[in-house]
């Protein structure tokens, strides 16, 4: 574990300043967005998935990146892999603000993803192995390589290696992105993941290289941090895609600088992630687009319990925390069969809730 001297210059900094910048950058934002009367009214959405009763501003995501863009450029400069992170954010903050004013289509929004997924790849973040999760040993991805010159420069493609990477982060921003439903459930999970993150890179403070990782998880921790107050109960400010989609997008991006620890990301994000893959199997099998949004999400049927909106950010927070707290103590395999069993439980747990709200709501079974 690092000294106190050397926790507060890569983390604690880091963190308390990016969560002032985040908080003031908010207040603008949303000034801004009061200004113009960009706000989402929940009298003009007819869609199931709203469940917000006044009408507030998104523009979430231009507030968390320019507080993780002040940050990161004052703490680690520009180079080639900030410079790629912060490129691909920028595009996904661009992207939210479209859709906080135009709504989006969700396959234009997908296609949009890549592109902000591939300044990453191309700044050279990779997955170049993946520890074997039932065996000993890891297994490489770095076969097979393209190499071709641009500009009088060399470069190589690694076709495994960066598809992997590719799609775990454009994974990573839609069932992140999913998980921001009701107030204050999404920047509180992404607090506790980065925060784990930083700790899992502080195991390593020895490699130079992770102390870069450890400041820009705390960060991103800080960026969500200084947007809570904001957006818990009553929410004044939504993320909107822009900070649903860009959560995801560093989250999946730390992940692969920490090492490749995927698994840790998963099993800390083990709600959203196991609700992502049932809420796109569940659409499949029902005949619609994975992609079109509706109200069948975890936090969805928690809130039909009648579970308040507090209490289920505190849950999904809660249970995140705990999950952290597992993964840091699990070796590789020890984590796989961990996510298996979380996928059992959860994927039970979601199955039970939509019988019983779907059997409570029919006529004459007590739904009042």
């Amino acid at each position: 574990m690092p000294s106190l001297e050397l926790f507060t210059r890569i983390f604690l900094v880091p963190f308390i300043v990016s969560t002032l910048l985040a908080y003031a950058a908010t207040y603008f934002v949303r000034s801004l967005y009061l200004r113009f009367h960009w706000l989402d009214d929940p009298a003009l959405q007819r869609h199931p998935k709203v469940i917000h009763t006044y009408p507030v501003p998104r523009g979430g995501g231009l507030a968390i990146f320019t507080g993780f863009f002040l940050s990161t450029v004052y703490f680690l400069g520009i180079d080639k892999h900030s410079l790629g992170i912060l490129l691909g954010g920028l595009l996904l903050a661009v992207v939210g603000f479209l859709d906080d004013r135009k709504d989006l289509n969700p396959y234009l929004r997908l296609i949009l993803g890549f592109v902000a997924a591939s300044f990453v790849v191309a700044a050279g973040i990779g997955i170049a192995f993946i520890t074997n999760p039932v065996g000993e040993g890891v297994l490489y991805l770095d076969r097979p390589q393209i190499s071709f010159s641009l500009f009088s420069l060399q470069h190589t493609i690694w076709v495994v290696s960066d598809l992997f990477a590719l799609i775990w982060i454009v994974w990573s921003m839609n069932m992140v992105n999913w998980s921001k439903g009701l107030d204050g459930q999404l920047p509180g999970i992404v607090v506790i993941a980065a925060v784990f993150i930083a700790l899992l890179s502080f195991r390593f403070t020895e490699d130079v290289t992770q102390w870069e990782v450890a400041i820009l998880a705390a960060i991103t921790a800080g960026s969500y941090f200084g947007f809570l107050p904001w957006n818990f109960y009553p929410q004044k400010i939504m993320p909107g895609y822009g900070g649903g989609a860009l959560a995801g997008y560093l989250l999946a991006t730390l992940a692969i600088l920490s090492g490749a620890k995927i698994a840790m990301a998963i099993l800390v994000l083990g709600i959203p992630t196991m609700d992502a893959v049932y809420t796109i199997l569940r659409r499949i099998v029902s005949g619609r687009s994975p992609v079109w949004g509706d109200r069948g999400h975890f936090h969805h049927r928690l809130l039909d319990l009648g579970w308040s909106k507090p209490r289920v950010a505190i849950f999904y927070w809660v249970v995140s925390a705990i999950l952290g707290i597992i993964a840091l103590q699990l070796n590789s395999q020890q984590k796989f069969y961990t996510i298996v069993a979380l996928a059992v439980l959860v994927g039970g747990a979601l199955l039970w809730l939509n019988f019983f709200t779907s059997f409570s709501k029919q006529p004459g079974r007590g739904n009042g």
